[in-house]
This record gives structure tokens, sequence and C-alpha cells, in this order.
């Protein structure tokens, strides 16, 4: 039986494509939804753009017939716009229609009326528009199509026991056969000896092989004046300097490393190692796409402030190449402003990223959880040629209305990419800021 859907704002809004994302069943629109997309189609930001293509969207199914009555889609769906007039005489008694929520809700409740033989449901990412909708008796639901289970959220490693005499021959071998189930390629394994629980081994799976081997591109040297400070960090460090993995993401908690290791890595890769031709570092700007003239001066000087985090894991880094190796006795130490007027590193905004193609280069986009799946596609889908990406971010510490933990970019990216070959992930849990940063990332 048909079911039927009637769409929020926040849901169109959030993802134009959800317009088609119920297959068979029926989708209305209620004309209010209309009217409050129309206030954000004016802007340069994602919300904007994804206002104007509600429109094109609609515009499209209007021209093969009648909004109102209905339009039919290629999945046998059928799609349209109710009218206020739908609203008043169901909804009267129950609701304020003053409120556009309200008549969003007062439009399910006229279908519910209109058709008591279907299933009507209210779709919305408003968690209160959800509960007045069931405290007046109509089915409602989040919007989900993007979202993951984060129960099941991939950590990029596992922990096995074996005992003396298997860990013994590993460590003789070098790797080791699986015979411990599915892996994903190139997720890590702490090999642990049962009767000696000191006595551990890092080693990755390689799915060509179907076996383990140990860390080839970490081995403990120095990263551009760093070494990992952990066994997490270790692998870390592990998937940033392996060419091979063209899309690395960093997830954990503040203070993990997660930004200084991979600007540790990039920075090795092309001031040092010169393979890759520039190094850009870019973050979203909360809210994602915000117009950076509200802030005086050039494109820089009003970028500066939402970067200034990245400046100070440079200065970190500069200080610690510096003390730990030189860079070349009598030789001044170069300054962030060097390494950009040498064309080694640039600092982007998100804003202009889009439409831009980006090859040979090392790109770190910090702060990704702020991103919504859409805008985290049209991201990776800028790396060019022998680019290599890295993510960082924290899933639990969202600043955009309407994502979450299971909905952001960074975390839907690291579940639907896991099983490719190009890809690698870690989830670093073990904060190495200070203690006092160990202590507000746990307590709070």
């Amino acid at each position: 039986m048909q079911k039927i859907f009637i769409l929020d704002t926040n849901v169109l809004i959030h993802n134009p494509q959800a317009l088609f994302s119920f297959d068979e069943h029926r989708v209305v629109i209620p004309i209010v939804v209309l009217e409050e997309v129309d206030m954000f189609k004016k802007g340069v930001d994602e919300k904007s753009r994804n206002a104007r293509q509600i429109g094109r969207y609609l515009d499209s199914l209007r021209s093969q017939g009648s909004l109102q009555e209905g339009v039919k889609t290629e999945t046998g769906g059928i799609i349209q716009v109710s009218v206020n007039k739908d609203v008043t005489e169901a909804a009267d008694n129950l609701l304020f229609l003053d409120k556009n929520d309200n008549l969003v809700i007062g439009t399910a409740l006229y279908f519910k009326n209109k058709y008591p033989d279907h299933e009507v449901t209210l779709v919305s990412k408003d968690v209160n528009v959800r509960i007045k909708a069931d405290c007046v008796g109509i089915n409602a639901e989040n919007f989900e199509t993007d979202t993951i289970k984060f129960d099941e959220f991939f950590t990029g490693w596992k922990s096995i026991e074996l005992d003396e005499d298997a860990f013994n021959e590993m460590m003789t071998k070098k790797y080791l056969p699986n015979t411990f189930g599915d892996f994903y390629p190139h997720e890590f394994v702490r090999f642990v000896q049962k009767e000696d629980e000191q006595k551990t081994r890092l080693m990755k799976y390689m799915a060509s092989a179907n076996s383990f081997y140990e860390l080839q591109y970490y081995t403990g040297q120095s990263i551009f004046g760093i070494t990992a400070r952990n066994f997490e960090q270790e692998m870390a460090l592990d998937l940033l300097m392996d060419d091979s993995i063209r899309l690395v993401s960093l997830s954990g908690i503040a203070g993990t490393g997660k930004t200084l290791l991979a600007m540790a890595a990039g920075l090795q890769k092309v001031v040092e190692e010169n393979q890759y031709s520039r190094l850009v570092i870019s973050r979203p700007i909360s809210p994602l796409g915000k117009d950076l003239g509200y802030l005086p001066g050039t494109k820089n000087e009003k970028f500066n402030p939402w970067m200034q985090p990245i400046y100070d894991n440079m200065d970190i880094l500069l200080s610690l190449k510096d003390d730990s190796e030189s860079f070349g006795k009598g030789k001044k130490r170069p300054s962030i402003e060097d390494f950009i007027d040498y064309g080694l590193l640039e600092l982007e905004p998100l804003t202009y990223i889009r439409g831009r193609s980006l090859p040979d280069q090392f790109i770190i986009i910090d702060e990704a959880q702020n991103l919504t799946p859409h805008e985290m596609k049209t991201i990776i889908t800028r790396a060019g040629e022998n680019t290599k990406l890295v993510l960082t971010g924290d899933p639990y510490q969202i600043d955009i209305p309407y994502l979450d933990s299971q909905s952001n970019g960074l975390s839907v990216a690291v579940e639907k990419l896991k099983a490719e070959d190009l890809v690698g992930h870690m989830t670093l849990d073990k904060g190495e800021r200070s203690k006092l940063a160990d202590l507000a990332a746990k307590y709070f």
C-alpha cells in the first residue's frame, strides 16, 4: 500500500534529493515549506544552493503535470504540493496555526483524515516538530537516508590475543596469515600475547594477500620534528605516510593530535620529500559558507580568525623541527608566511573550494564533522591526480544545526568508504595535548 510522507523544510534544505528518496510512495510538500525555502534562495552558501535546487526540481515536475494534484515520478511515486486551505479544518481545534511548524503538522493531519487507509508520516529533522506531531497523533520520523549506526562506527583497528607460540612465530616471520575473520583494507590489529599483555605488536591488514604485515611507512622515525606518542598515533602516521592511500580520515576527541599529525605528514611530504606540489589546509567556517564580507580586510585577513588553530599547530611543528634537526646551521627558521610565499602552503576557505580541481596536492580538511554528506562529496570530488586528502574531526563536536554524530559528512564518509582500497581510517582516543585537556574531554 502506498504511504504518504509530509516533508518539513529542513529535510529539503539538508538534501534536495529527499524529494526522490521515497520510491513508490506519495511525497507531500506543504505550501508553507515552499515559502520558507524561498527565504533561503538568495545567498551563496550551501543552504541557498539547495534552496535553488529544490525550485529547479519542482519546476521540472510542474512541466509534467499539476503539482497540486500530484506528479508521477520515475519510481512510481507521486510528488505534490499541498495548499494552506487543506490544513485549516483538520487542525483548527488542535493547533495554533500562526506558526509554520504547526501548518506543516496540520497538513499531515489533513492527509491522515482524507486517506484513513494510508500510513501518513511527517518527516522532519527538527525534534520539536516530531514531538508535537506525535502529540496530535501523527507518526513522525527523522530523515535518515545518510545516517549510519554509530554503535558500529568503524574505528580502524582491533585488538586480538595470541598464545605465546603464535605470537613468537608472528614476530619471527614479520607477518601473519588472516584466520580471524573479515577485515577492511588497511585495518590495523594490535596483537597481544595472552601470557604477557605487555608484549604487543601492531600489524596492518593487506587485503590483496589476506595477511597482516608490520607497519612499513611509520617505524618510529621523526615526521617533520614529531614522533608518535602512542600506538594510535603510530597507526595514524602509517596511513598518512602511505602514498597509495588517497583518502585518510582521522576522528577523535580534542587533544588527540589529529590536526597536528596531519599537518606534520603534509609538511614532510611537501617540504622534505617533494612528493606533492603543495599543502592545502581548509576548514569549514561555522556555519559553513558564511559570507566572509562581514569581517574587514582582504580574503586572507578575513579568514585568519578561523584558521588560528592551524597557525598554532604550525608554530608547534616549526619549533619542534628547529629543535630536533634544525633547518640548517645559520639559517633562519622559515615562517608560515614563507611557506605561503614559496607556494608550498595554501590556506583556503571551503567557501571557495567548489569548482576547483586540485591535482598533485596534499589536502587537509579540518573540522570535517561540520560538513553535510553532500558537502563532503563536493570536497572529495575536487581531488585530482596524485592528490591525497586527509579529513580530521570529532563526530561528537557538531556546530551545524540538523547534523549529529551519525549524519555528519565525516561519519558518513568513514562508514561508506571503509571497504575501498584507496581509503584508510583511524579513531584516536588517547589525548596527548595536556592532562588538563584530557580531563575536559573526559568529563565534559
